[in-house]
């Protein structure tokens, strides 16, 4: 009897590596558990560092899901096409680099069921993508309370060096200077952090006609953002770019707009 098969979306960050751990010990002995990344090639490049750690931690390559469209996986490359970096229907990043790579390689591979890394403090966007998405899908994290800080905490036990985007304040594993944030303090830290990549997003948006950050309820260019500007500290972000990723309606009215 062939086994079912689990897909666990691996997105380079703390919980989704803990989420893949927790269900290969789970049903590691009972379904074929295959852990599957779709790189942006404007993450960070010590994230691929982290993927290969994870593999070597939970005894799994970690498989590669990407769209032929575009065989760089870049985000600018996608951007550039497109014509447009974010609008109120979403990125056409995540909806190319993301959606559509993660759509093709399940319709090759057709897994059972899948598995996210949403913690235990996200069961709201779990209940929701079920809703939306798909509705099989196993909440590892959710059903073992484990929420973000405790992933972090079970990778640093491994003997796992986090991320280095994390220690550089960003609030996630996701590309450096992401399109679907609109808060200054965000984009004043990019600035700060990452001057050559805040410089390349100013340029491309202008270019593009982009509007990407938001300024006492205002959409301006980048190169109109002062330093002196500010929106939500760093820590209130939950935008994240996995392989799915999904408005968070309850951000609507924050100064960081989640358009994906």
């Amino acid at each position: 009897m062939n086994r079912p098969m689990i897909a666990v979306w691996f997105s380079c960050g703390a919980a989704s590596a803990v989420a893949a751990k927790m269900t290969i010990e789970k049903y590691g002995a009972t379904h074929i558990v295959r852990i599957v990344n779709s790189p942006v090639l404007e993450e960070d490049s010590d994230n691929q560092r982290f993927a290969r750690d994870v593999g070597e931690w939970i005894g799994r390559p970690i498989e590669i899901a990407s769209n032929p469209k575009f065989p760089d996986n870049s985000a600018v490359s996608v951007w550039e096409k497109e014509r447009y970096m974010s609008n109120p229907r979403g990125a056409p990043c995540t909806r190319i680099l993301k959606k559509e790579a993660r759509y093709l390689w399940e319709s090759k591979n057709k897994p059972d069921w899948h598995v996210l890394g949403f913690t235990l403090e996200e069961t709201d966007r779990h209940e929701r993508f079920v809703l939306t998405e798909r509705s099989n899908v196993l909440p590892i994290l959710i059903e073992n309370r484990i929420s973000k800080p405790e992933c972090f905490s079970i990778i640093h036990a491994a003997g796992i060096n986090l991320p280095e985007i994390y220690k550089q304040g960003y609030p996630n594993a996701n590309c450096k200077g992401c399109v679907k944030a609109s808060s200054p303090t965000y984009w004043n830290h990019v600035r700060a952090q990452d001057p050559d990549v805040f410089a390349a997003r100013a340029e491309q948006s202008r270019r593009i006609g982009a509007k990407l950050v938001k300024i006492k309820g205002e959409r301006k260019y980048l190169d109109e953002l002062k330093a002196t500007d500010k929106g939500r500290p760093m820590k209130t972000m939950r935008f994240e770019c996995g392989i799915f990723c999904e408005e968070i309606s309850d951000l609507a009215e924050s100064d960081m707009e989640d358009a994906a």
